[in-house]
């Protein structure tokens, strides 16, 4: 059955003459009597009765006119919900992140946005091992890495530098020494096999394979504690190192270790109103700190 039949059956009945359904349906009335022809001589049913004074509904018609009023009552309802989806910012938003980019980058970003959109609904996933951050369970992924798989779409937010930060402390009980020439003499705190590969594993490969005291460390979080804590030196995001008060930067950044800082979205959730805002929110308010995260000022 033709999906419009029940639309000239339901103009009709109001209507109750073929040109005030005419003018319900914005046609001629002769095409709305060739189009009541066609369907009942289609479906083999009479749907009104005719008559000088007008049309009358059959049993069948008052059927068909039934289940009209329902489809109409539906179709309006979801162009309501529609209309709202687009103008209105509310429901549940899974986001996945380190916990560093969350406590010290995206959580007054997030803030920011339960003010503006007091209806939103977030729901936080944390890890320490961004390869253990499924992309699947998540709406939205902030993340470094610096190849992301071709089928994740995202947008790129800034590139990360790091630099060799330690207290002034530290500093003071390890005079003279020189990292360039013989790092291998102080005390490095490093990551593990966890996160090493994203936090300049490179640098560490070719500058720290001699040395002999280290911490290893399976959280940016803790890496930075025992820093400020003047236990040793760390390689450091800037963003982090530089608001650190109990550190001092003991290099430039490092040349060709930066880090991609990545937002993706979830291809399954991504044409969703809610999303796609809460998306260009964060992008917008992300990229407004590239200065920091990009940080190239001399020390």
């Amino acid at each position: 059955m033709d999906w419009d039949y029940l639309r000239y059956v339901r103009a009709l009945a109001i209507g109750g003459t073929l040109a005030k359904a005419g003018e319900i349906l914005g046609v001629h009335q002769t095409t709305v009597l060739r189009r009541l022809d066609h369907m009942e001589e289609a479906l083999a049913v009479r749907f009104f009765e005719r008559s000088r004074e007008g049309l009358k509904l059959t049993a069948a018609g008052e059927m068909a006119f039934y289940e009209a009023e329902k489809l109409a009552a539906e179709i309006e309802n979801l162009e309501r919900k529609l209309r709202q989806e687009t103008t209105a910012l509310e429901g549940k938003i899974r986001i996945a992140t380190p916990d560093t980019l969350m406590t010290e980058l995206l959580a007054p970003i997030l803030a920011s946005l339960l003010i503006k959109y007091p209806d939103i609904e977030l729901e936080i996933l944390t890890d320490n091992d961004v390869s253990n951050l499924s992309h699947r369970e998540a709406d939205l992924t902030l993340r470094p890495e610096n190849k992301p798989q071709a089928t994740w779409e995202g947008e790129r937010i800034a590139a990360m530098q790091y630099a060799v930060y330690a207290t002034p402390g530290y500093c003071r009980r390890n005079r003279g020494f020189d990292i360039d020439q013989r790092p291998e003499q102080l005390r490095w705190i490093i990551p593990d096999e966890t996160f090493s590969l994203l936090a300049t594993g490179r640098w560490y490969r070719r500058h720290l394979k001699h040395a002999t005291s280290v911490i290893r460390c399976n959280s940016l979080q803790a890496m930075v504690a025992l820093a400020r804590s003047g236990a040793g030196v760390a390689v450091l995001p800037c963003y982090l190192g530089e608001d650190a008060r109990e550190l001092r930067r003991l290099s430039e950044p490092l040349e060709g270790e930066s880090v991609d800082l990545w937002l993706h979205v979830n291809q399954d959730t991504q044409q969703m109103a809610r999303v796609r805002l809460v998306m260009a929110f964060l992008v917008s308010r992300l990229r407004a700190l590239e200065a920091s995260l990009e940080f190239s000022t001399t020390y």
